[in-house]
């Protein structure tokens, strides 16, 4: 386990410091790596990509309960760090420095080939950086039905976006994409002070698990949809889809997109999917 002490001791020696731009805030909380970890629920050999492992303070933890961890640092100058931290573990660590984002909707291809090799399912734990907690989220949803689980810390804004329900200010296609595909708990809160250095929000871990069934088999058009409808949320449904345009039953012309449940939401993308696939 990395104490502060350790942290600030590793980056030091090299020369290093914490970098703002990058979303550096380095856990230094045992009590939330504790949490971390049993929502993770490691089992041995159990594939795991970390995003942003820093000084391998998370990782260590994960390959000391045997997984084999692909790790995606975009920082080059924490290799070293890592490399020496992490060399006793041999085959099962594997370092890549790359952005994980190739593009707003895609994930590096090289961090894919070998997060997925051989068809196996994978389970993403990470400190996420906040630019790129909700794109990969999504992406990884939607796109990669091997991740099977993800437990990660994001800012609170961004977990209270994941879990929101209708009717709040929360509630957008973040929450409604994933919700369909995974089940979405808060496991836990994190104060900055949890943090080194300390960031100006609070933070929380939130574990995704993939549905055995999702509630949508065409989850482009509900993102399609819901990226049309929140666009402008304050608007009448029928405002925004055009008054001859049919609606599932129960589903009236003159509500807002804001007070829809997931459920009526992916009602309603089969339903225009359906309407505009008729000849």
């Amino acid at each position: 386990m990395q104490s502060l002490a350790d942290i600030k001791a590793l980056l030091a020696a090299h020369g290093l410091a914490p970098k703002h731009r990058l979303g550096q805030n380095f856990l230094h909380d045992p009590r939330k790596y504790a949490l971390l970890m049993a929502a993770a629920d490691i089992r041995p050999d159990d594939q795991v990509l970390e995003v942003g492992p820093g000084t391998g303070a998370l990782t260590e933890h994960l390959l000391q309960a045997q997984a084999r961890v692909l790790a995606v640092e975009i920082d080059a100058d924490l290799e070293p760090i890592l490399r020496q931290r992490l060399a006793g573990f041999g085959d099962r660590f594997h370092l890549i420095i790359a952005d994980i984002l190739a593009g707003k909707h895609q994930i590096d291809a090289r961090v894919l080939a070998a997060v997925t090799a051989g068809g196996r399912p994978f389970k993403l734990i990470a400190n996420l950086p906040y630019n790129v907690a909700s794109p990969l989220l999504v992406n990884l949803a939607v796109d990669h039905p091997l991740m099977t689980r993800a437990v990660v810390m994001v800012q609170k804004e961004v977990a209270d976006r994941l879990a929101a329900g209708p009717g709040g200010k929360d509630y957008g296609p973040l929450g409604i994409l994933v919700q369909a595909l995974c089940t979405v708990q808060v496991v836990g809160k994190l104060p900055p002070g949890c943090f080194w250095p300390p960031p100006q929000v609070d933070s929380a871990v939130v574990r995704l698990v993939r549905r055995d069934r999702p509630l949508t088999a065409n989850p482009p058009a509900l993102a399609a949809l819901v990226h049309r409808l929140f666009h402008q949320r304050r608007k009448q449904i029928g405002t925004i889809l055009g008054r001859s345009t049919p609606l599932p039953p129960g589903i009236l012309p003159t509500a807002r997109p804001e007070t829809l449940t997931l459920e009526q939401l992916v009602q309603l993308s089969e339903t225009l999917s359906a309407y505009n696939h008729t000849p």
